[in-house]
């Protein structure tokens, strides 16, 4: 799920099976409860940028949009997955990905603020991780 304006600069994400939300529209509770419909598949897997776009790796809080907070009271049975992803340029000529992954159990997140704050948190430790400097 991203915004209507990400699937536009990066056409790429429609062939992945992403599809769009514009947030400023009446048809964005349809797409936030098609994600929600998309949970209740065990096969399926639901792809969100919850702060609405793509970030620079220097971005140092990343801020949640609200409309997360329609998928997280979904009555679906799921887990979390939270990622972090950081491109840097240091150790060979082409860009190196680094994507820090970690798993937490719908029943262990009340609410939005408590997600981002997990996330948060999984943020700072997977950012410093992919900053250390071996000498």
């Amino acid at each position: 799920m991203v915004l209507d304006e990400t699937i536009q600069k990066f056409g790429f994400m429609r062939y992945i099976g992403a599809f769009s939300v514009n947030k400023n529209s009446m048809q964005v509770m349809a797409s936030l409860n098609y994600a929600a419909q998309l949970l209740d598949g065990p096969d399926n897997m639901v792809v969100i940028f919850p702060q609405g776009k793509l970030h620079s790796n220097f971005v140092d809080e990343v801020k949640f949009e609200k409309g997360l907070s329609k998928i997280i009271t979904s009555p679906a049975s799921f887990q979390y997955v939270l990622a972090a992803t950081f491109v840097e340029n240091f150790e060979h000529k082409k860009p190196s990905v680094y994507v820090g992954l970690k798993t937490i159990d719908k029943n262990q997140i009340d609410d939005l603020t408590h997600l981002q704050t997990a996330y948060q948190q999984h943020y700072q430790s997977t950012k410093s991780q992919q900053t250390r400097i071996t000498v």
